[in-house]
């Protein structure tokens, strides 16, 4: 399989979804702004997201996609009845324990929602009991992303990647459907409005992969629950996994309820907005490559090719640097215009721009490390091995708990977006270590060669885009056209540099590019 057109693939469905995902959040600070509607929104929409990045893009599929793959097998497809016995059992053993999960969540509703908020800062008891009630609409979610996750991931070991990347699109189009058409006067009635468009998506992502999965030949059944021995080593599985492939998810979680709790009405909007911007690069890049990657890396090793998964895994960081370099330095250089033209028009003011654009420059320090995170975790996880990651995770999360803490007061909104990303850039540390010392990754003479010709081709980039912000900033605030002609010709000139820089300094060459050709050709 050809790693670049398959990120190609799932990475530009990424992209189109985080480009409709911006798209939903202009419209968002549009009609709601930045105030207690939109931070009880948010929160409530906080756990869904959890179990959208947990199991859609980390846990589940990091557990399940490897024994799946040894129930296949490299048998031309002979071995696909055995994998869809197991993810039936799956399937039968995840329905019920969804069932009841969301049925406690619902009751327990109150006491989840202070525990993701801290009750807010200063709040009335009616504002209160608004956002859990947002809470209850989107908790169904949970349940239907799950499900989701499980047909996901039977596609992507089939190399159908791009069924479940395009599975978010249906998100964000009922969610800007719903801000089109049944936006409100008032700012409560949207985010009310909002929150049954989360849940509504879900039913509509689950036709989607029901439809995709029978039109590949795959129809699994409900049976009575089994707990045989492949089912009770996924679930050992799926809990390291979560908390490994979900750290920064879960840092969210805490910065977001310390800055419900401990800081002005807003700031959980500057967070979310910020996260935004970055999760753009992140799910083109990061989630792309860990999708890929995981099914790929767990197939070469299944076949006892050890040579060929440190080959991927080379190239895949490689190609994470690449891609992740530039767009660190411009997130950081140029968070004012871009938070400005995206979101800066109705109820969201200069001044909330200028507050994100901060939390921007913070969360985007540690776009690297979230990405290489989703590089570095499939090499664990394609050997069984989730208890590593888990171990590491647990210790971001609670430097990011110590981060936050400390910086919180003093940076405000710019704290736990900060902590996170340094939370992050220790997991990373720590992942790379191990990898180098069970010799089970070794960046070879190419990667070496290429690591600092790529960061000083994003410095390069980062120069021109510094100079050139100042006169694109007048034009961020015109109308869509206006605002994103001046965004075009920003990137533009940031991609044209960094293009040249990879050339001139040899990051990037003419038999690279031919054998790209050569590949997509193939």
């Amino acid at each position: 399989m050809n790693l670049t057109r398959a990120l190609g693939s799932v990475g530009g469905l990424t992209l189109a979804s985080r480009v409709l995902g911006l798209v939903r959040d202009s419209l968002f600070a549009r009609f709601v702004g930045a105030g207690f509607a939109s931070d009880a929104f948010l929160v409530a929409f906080r756990l869904p997201n959890l179990f959208r990045a947990l199991f859609a893009e980390g846990a589940f599929s990091a557990a399940f996609v490897p024994m799946f793959n040894r129930k296949v097998g490299d048998k031309a497809g002979a071995g696909l009845p055995d994998g869809i016995v197991f993810a039936q059992d799956v399937l039968s053993v995840l329905f019920p324990i969804l069932i009841v999960m969301t049925v406690m969540l619902e009751l327990l509703a109150w006491p989840v929602t202070l525990a993701l908020s801290g009750k807010f800062n200063g709040v009335s008891h009616d504002q209160f009991a608004f956002a859990v009630m947002l809470s209850r609409l989107t908790i169904p979610y949970l349940m239907l992303i799950s499900l989701v996750s499980l047909l996901g991931s039977i596609l992507n070991s089939m190399h159908k990647f791009w069924v479940n990347a395009a599975a978010p699109i249906l998100l964000n189009l009922t969610l800007i459907a719903a801000l089109l058409f049944f936006h409100a006067a008032d700012p409560y009635g949207t985010a009310r409005n909002q929150a049954l468009a989360v849940t509504i998506s879900g039913a509509l992502q689950l036709l989607w992969l029901i439809w995709a999965c029978r039109a590949n030949g795959i129809r699994l059944r409900l049976k009575l629950p089994r707990f045989g021995p492949d089912v009770k080593r996924l679930l050992a599985l799926i809990l390291p996994a979560a908390a490994g492939a979900g750290a920064v998810q879960i840092n969210l979680v805490v910065s977001t309820a310390l800055a419900a709790s401990l800081l002005a009405h807003g700031s959980v909007t500057y967070i979310y907005m910020a996260d935004r911007v970055n999760q753009l690069p992140l799910g083109l890049i990061g989630i792309g490559l860990g999708t890929v990657l995981l099914p790929l890396i767990s197939r070469q090793l299944a076949s006892g090719d050890e040579a060929a998964a440190m080959e991927t895994q080379n190239r895949g960081l490689e190609l994470a640097l690449l891609l992740t370099l530039p767009a660190t330095v411009a997130l950081v250089l140029c968070g004012g215009p871009i938070v400005a033209a995206l979101f800066q028009h109705g109820k969201f003011t200069p001044e909330d721009t200028y507050f994100t654009a901060q939390a921007l420059a913070a969360f985007s320090v540690g776009l690297p490390s979230y990405i290489l995170v989703k590089v570095l975790t499939p090499g664990f996880y394609a050997r069984a091995d989730t208890r590593t990651p888990v171990r590491y995770a647990t210790i971001s999360m609670v430097v990011n708990l110590v981060l936050n803490l400390a910086l919180i007061a003093p940076l405000k909104h710019m704290g736990p977006p900060l902590a996170t990303a340094l939370a992050s850039t220790v997991n990373v540390a720590l992942l790379y270590r191990m990898l180098r010392k069970r010799g089970q990754f070794v960046p070879d003479a190419r990667l070496l060669r290429r690591v600092w010709r790529l960061a000083l081709s994003a410095l390069a980039m980062g120069a021109v885009l510094w100079l050139l912000q100042g006169y694109v900033m007048p034009y961020t605030h015109g109308t869509w056209a206006v605002r994103s002609t001046a965004m075009v010709v920003l990137v533009a000139a940031g991609g044209l540099v960094y293009a040249i820089a990879t050339f001139v300094l040899g990051a990037f060459t003419r038999d690279d590019l031919a054998f790209l050709r050569r590949r997509r050709a193939a």
